[in-house]
């Protein structure tokens, strides 16, 4: 790095499709980062498939501008909670804050999570009221939703007097007024180059270098590559350090093989980095997120955030189904497992174990939604899997078994709210605050064992109407608070391979709601619905209209389906029993016992009793 250029180290918050990575788009093209005739992606930073697909960033990544000799770091953050273990490492790295609202629909609550992160360790944040040319743009209204937001979340005086631009970051401009020139974006270049500090770690370039790392990548030709802002000292290719943990424990001594800096959307080789600039390097093959990086004389580490435990395990086998193998490519166990270890290395979140027979691997990670999230990536490349019930991991305290609690604050129109906390009482929930939080909305805050809330996102957002919001993150561990009453219907199962009719159907909706339509490939042991009882139905979807010579009136001829119930990845994790798996294709999500046939499910059910 240049050690006269200028430095700027900054996050950018906002809440999903308020045009956080529109505006960044602009701003990596204004600074020339891109050349006139480079081919562009939309939305650069979401550069993950299932990121462009839900809205959502899951993966915190930087990038890197330089306009008027001044370099921007800056990294974009991950909102939702189940990826939020990180959110406080990145936002170490930086020395302030951007907060992208849209003029219309103002701060949302999902931007709370990150931006309450960010106030509490003293961040002063810039607004920028974005989409001010739509034609339902408010932006007094906004500015004032924002301002009560911060007061909410308890900031301090100087953060709430807070500078406010109006921007458009899709037509590329941004102004100090609505009345501006609405010509590019050097406003907010200026702003932050006077509102953000050059980053206080420049004064100790002299002394030994120190680094804290912050997020895990993986590299086919580097191996383990990792992320931080550098504290103090000069790093050189080539330099011999150690990594410490947070107990100042040494993991191991290393030698730096690359030091690869944010140019652009791109990392590129550099020789040498200095103290306050965001790089990454290569060369470790222990050390991971929350260790200190260092010289060799270093003897304390910087304080880190650990890392929050995995609270929940989800077993991956391979798929033995009678239709396995149809749509995958990538079916053998093998194969799982040098995928799952890629993720391990990347991901400090998910842990992995073999289980005894080599055929099926324990994951182990912080939520249901970041379990999606892999077992979804996997079925894009090709995988075939078979998956089971979410379970929590347990832990032994003095000879007591505890569980893991999660604090779970959730904020909901006052009149969902009874429901809401019906729900989690029902999930042994223990309600620790409960206050009104203006327009309307009332504020919940809880502590739920983790295994309360397996399931429940989606049972929520049906009780809200799709209008709550809700973050969760782990408490502490305390002893086990009861049996909690699972799944309460049977499961309808076909006793019978082949290919679904819909008569045969049409005769059994009065026995519960169907997974599957007519026409659809089921094999023995296949659940295709839910019973309307309490106990499991063994059915036979295949069962077609007996033909007789005397022709019928036409009427019944025209048999009319409810629509099934489709389950997302998800809901499908969640609703199954222990007894039961998720069948993963690139192609189809299906519901399974885990034992097929009839007899066996019997017998085992004997031995069990």
């Amino acid at each position: 790095m240049n050690s006269k250029m200028e430095l700027r180290n900054i996050a950018i918050i906002a809440h999903v499709d308020h045009g956080k990575t529109t505006l960044v788009d602009e701003l990596l093209k204004q600074s020339g980062a891109f050349r006139e005739n480079e081919a562009t992606v939309e939305r650069a930073l979401d550069s993950n498939d299932l990121e462009r697909e839900r809205g959502i960033t899951i993966l915190a990544k930087a990038t890197s501008v330089v306009w008027n000799d001044i370099r921007f770091n800056i990294v974009d953050t991950p909102g939702h909670a189940d990826f939020g273990g990180e959110v406080e490492r990145i936002l170490s790295m930086v020395d302030g804050v951007v907060l992208l609202v849209d003029a219309a629909e103002g701060p949302m609550p999902q931007t709370k999570f990150v931006t309450s992160k960010a106030l509490s360790l003293g961040l002063k944040p810039i607004v920028v009221l974005n989409k001010v040319d739509k034609q339902d743009a408010e932006p007094d209204r906004a500015l004032d939703e924002v301002f009560d937001l911060f007061a909410n979340l308890g900031a301090n005086d100087d953060q709430l007097d807070f500078p406010i631009l109006y921007a458009s970051g899709r037509s590329g401009w941004a102004d100090e007024s609505l009345e501006g020139p609405r010509k590019n974006l050097d406003s907010l270049f200026k702003l932050i180059s006077t509102h953000v500090a050059q980053p206080s770690q420049i004064s100790k370039r002299n002394k030994p270098f120190k680094m804290l790392a912050t997020t895990l990548g993986g590299d086919s030709f580097l191996g383990r590559v990792l992320t931080g802002r550098i504290e103090s000292g000069t790093l050189k290719t080539g330099q011999n350090l150690k990594a410490i943990s947070i107990n100042n424990e040494r993991i191991e001594n290393f030698r730096v093989n690359k030091i690869l800096a944010f140019r652009g959307l791109k990392q590129q080789a550099i020789d040498t980095a200095e103290a306050g600039d965001i790089v990454s390097l290569a060369g470790m093959s222990k050390a991971t997120v929350a260790d200190t990086i260092a010289d060799q004389s270093v003897a304390d580490p910087i304080p880190a955030q650990p890392i929050d435990p995995p609270t929940i395990t989800v077993t991956f086998g391979i798929n033995d189904s009678p239709l396995a193998g149809r749509d995958g490519k990538k079916v053998q166990s093998r194969v799982i497992r040098d995928r799952l270890q890629k993720e391990c290395e990347s991901n400090v979140a998910i842990k992995m174990v073999d289980t005894p027979g080599g055929e099926a691997f324990d994951v182990s990670g912080r939520g249901e939604l970041q379990m999606g999230v892999l077992i979804e990536n996997m079925r894009r490349e090709g995988f075939e899997l078979s998956i089971s019930r979410p379970r929590v991991i347990y832990k032994d305290v003095d000879g007591v078994k505890n569980e893991p609690i999660e604090e779970v604050t959730i904020d909901v129109d006052e009149e969902f709210s009874g429901a809401v906390i019906e729900k989690l009482s029902f999930r042994k929930g223990e309600i620790v605050d409960l206050k009104s939080s203006g327009s309307g909305k009332t504020r919940i805050i809880a502590l739920v064992p983790s295994r309360g809330l397996i399931g429940y996102h989606s049972e929520f957002m049906t009780d809200t109407r799709g209008t709550g919001i809700l973050n969760r993150v782990f408490h502490s561990w305390s002893p086990h608070k009861g049996s909690i009453a699972g799944r309460r219907q049977g499961v309808l199962i076909s006793m019978e391979n082949g290919s679904s009719v819909a008569y045969a159907i049409f005769n059994l909706e009065e026995r519960g709601k169907f997974f599957i339509g007519s026409g659809e490939e089921v094999y023995e042991g296949m659940i295709i619905g839910e019973h309307n009882r309490d106990n499991d139905l063994e059915v036979n979807p295949l069962k077609g209209k007996k033909l007789t010579n005397i022709r019928a009136s036409g009427n019944d001829e025209a048999v009319r389906l409810t629509p099934p119930s489709k389950l997302s990845l998800e809901q499908a994790i969640a609703y199954i029993d222990n007894d039961e798996l998720v069948e993963v294709t690139p192609n189809h999500i299906r519901l399974r016992k885990r034992i097929l046939t009839s007899v066996e499910r019997k017998r085992s059910q004997k031995i069990a009793s």
